[in-house]
């Protein structure tokens, strides 16, 4: 099984989008089963709040579940169990690996780093543009199952 946790700031938007929008695409492979996949925040500024309407409404307008989900921030204890931790731009980097003592295991990676940039996905929390995320996300997400695929996971 492949412990996946996506992290931003405050797990309502990219983090929520990263996890629903890989979730249907493994289901739609069919392989679900192999995979544990799940989001984080950064931050406390979110803890308990459901997905942000923006994220629920894209999400809902591609035909891609939205399941139920509260807002938590990432732990140690979650760092321990998971495979990859995949942050969405650099400012989570830099606070995950602060918060996660310097990402001793290597676990830490950046979404868009699957998908061979280095470029942000911008948080539409400020922006208001949840087509452009979705667009980065799933370009991620496609990314990242290369990835495991050419690395035979």
């Amino acid at each position: 099984m492949i412990k996946i946790l996506f992290i931003c700031h405050g797990n309502i938007c990219r983090s929520t989008m990263s996890q629903f929008v890989l979730q249907h695409m493994v289901n739609e492979l069919g392989i679900a089963d192999q995979f544990d996949i799940d989001s984080r925040a950064t931050s406390t500024e979110e803890i308990g709040n459901p997905p942000h309407r923006g994220t629920v409404r894209k999400l809902q307008a591609e035909g891609i579940p939205v399941l139920p989900h509260r807002a938590t921030q990432i732990t140690w204890k979650d760092y321990q169990n998971a495979d990859y931790i995949i942050g969405m731009d650099t400012w989570n980097m830099r606070n995950l690996n602060r918060m996660l003592k310097g990402d001793p295991e290597g676990k830490l990676y950046k979404l868009l780093s699957f998908a061979g940039s280095d470029r942000d996905i911008a948080d539409p929390w400020y922006t208001g543009d949840f087509d452009a995320t979705y667009d980065d996300v799933v370009e991620g997400c496609e990314g990242f199952l290369r990835y495991l695929k050419e690395k035979g996971e």
